[in-house]
């Protein structure tokens, strides 16, 4: 399967159906009087963060969502039928963007939570509703009110516990095949790892995800080598674990240049807590790994191991060390459960709003027949103010 970690789409949700003109027939009622139903609501556009998912390829080939539109009133007070929503299955950690693509609309972080998106127009009175002691035979009905539509961009943003940074060719693709059971592409040259690569790292019955993203060379904010895009899928790393090549003689240099370009795409990655790793130690010599160590430590104040991620040495105190951070980090974040009494408070709140929230009358009043105000509609009424039990 193809990785594509942001697409544009369209959608637009369903126009509400028209309210029915229709009178009561009756044998041997004279006097039948009205009764146009109300029509239906059109579809929502939902989207929802499923799992199993870790690419948005769907949305390269399919861009436009359009709900169907509410069922028209009928007679005998008949309200139509309101349209199925239209559901976008997004990976976990999918960002959605307005056309300008620096507005945030939502932001898909767990599994299961849905964001409407689009609402479907509400369904337009029936003959119904505006009788009167004055007007007792109405023969007027309203459209259906028209649905959202609008572009939206899909960014997908990785969510792992630990991130990989590194030059190209610095090991890090060997240091996760070494670590986890992922199979990412590995060889002898640079920009091997063309698109983030995820495994999960098992260290004394903990376990963490770890992501494994492509190379960065100097200049890299500016569009050099494969650019700084990537770096987005480990904004929402815990901690970050940056690999030196150690037959690289200018290891100081290989640390620096990748801290700039951290620095330079900015959204805290220079701020995030590191652990630097001097990979490759199996071909130098212990008196180089010495001395290698003692030039790092004097530019950054991070833990540093040496290891390598092709035989296998020193990787268990890297990951030790990453999963106690890790778990660390986990500890001081609110736990699952605070987060859904939250969900569970802000669903009564809104609740509450919407019982609160009384539909103000349209100009005229509905006696007089009044037309409906649009800027009346609230989102926290899904039935519409105009509900026939009204």
């Amino acid at each position: 399967m193809k990785f594509l970690d942001e697409a544009k789409v369209f959608v637009k949700s369903g126009d509400g159906g028209a309210g029915c003109v229709s009178f009561r027939r009756e044998k041997y009622v004279e006097f039948g009087g009205p009764d146009g139903g109300d029509g239906g609501r059109g579809g929502d556009v939902i989207a929802r963060a499923v799992n199993g998912l870790n690419t948005l390829i769907d949305y390269r080939y399919k861009q436009h969502f359009k709900a169907r539109r509410g069922a028209h009133g009928m007679g005998s007070n008949r309200t139509g039928g309101s349209a199925e929503p239209v559901v976008l299955k997004l990976p976990v950690g999918t960002q959605i963007l307005a056309e300008d693509k620096e507005t945030l609309i939502a932001d898909l972080t767990y599994e299961g939570q849905e964001v409407v998106i689009a609402r479907g127009g509400d369904g337009g009175r029936g003959n119904t509703a505006f009788k009167s002691s004055t007007n007792q035979a109405p023969r007027r009905s309203e459209p259906g009110w028209p649905g959202e539509e609008m572009w939206l961009w899909l960014r997908l943003k990785l969510i792992a516990d630990a991130g990989l940074v590194g030059l190209p060719n610095a090991g890090k693709s060997t240091f996760l095949a070494a670590s986890s059971r992922a199979k990412p592409r590995i060889a002898d040259y640079p920009f091997t790892t063309l698109h983030p690569q995820l495994g999960v790292v098992g260290v004394d019955a903990r376990e963490f995800v770890l992501a494994d993203i492509p190379g960065l060379i100097e200049g890299a904010h500016e569009g050099h080598g494969l650019g700084d895009r990537f770096l987005g899928h480990i904004e929402r790393c815990r901690i970050l674990l940056h690999l030196i090549d150690g037959t690289d003689e200018k290891v100081v240099e290989a640390y620096r240049t990748v801290r700039g370009e951290l620095e330079a795409y900015g959204h805290g990655l220079a701020e995030k807590p590191e652990i630097v790793g001097l990979n490759k130690t199996d071909a130098s010599i212990p008196e180089l790994v010495a001395e290698q160590i003692a030039e790092l430590r004097a530019v950054t104040d991070s833990p540093i191991y040496a290891l390598s991620g092709a035989t296998g040495k020193g990787v268990k105190p890297v990951l030790h060390a990453l999963a106690d951070a890790v778990a660390a980090a986990r500890a001081a974040e609110p736990a699952s459960e605070s987060r859904a009494e939250s969900r569970a408070e802000s669903g009564a709140e809104s609740g509450a709003e919407s019982d609160a929230a009384a539909p103000e009358a349209a100009p005229g009043g509905e006696g007089e027949g009044g037309a409906r105000d649009p800027a009346a509609t609230t989102e926290s009424d899904p039935a519409g103010p105009w509900s026939p039990l009204d």
